[in-house]
């Protein structure tokens, strides 16, 4: 798992559509959909209930919001500490 998944699921977690997200992330929006499906591969879980044009955070996802969220604050606290 990279940073940069945790960037992905937040964003589409906060916009609750892949499609706003990849816009807001400057991607396409099928490699967006792939990251996220191989981020809920890798974890074993399913982080959205997927709707005809939303997505929505299952348990799990919310959960896993949360972490993901103090592992960027984490990592933007880590740069400006050493800048």
């Amino acid at each position: 798992m990279e940073l940069r998944h945790l960037k992905y699921f937040v964003a589409v977690a906060e916009e609750q559509n892949i499609t706003r997200a990849a816009a807001r992330l400057h991607v396409s929006q099928p490699p967006l959909s792939r990251q996220i499906r191989d981020l809920e591969e890798e974890l074993g879980v399913s982080l959205f209930e997927r709707r005809a044009k939303s997505v929505r955070l299952t348990e799990a996802g919310k959960v896993f919001l949360e972490e993901a969220r103090a592992v960027l604050a984490r990592a933007r606290d880590a740069v400006a500490t050493v800048r």
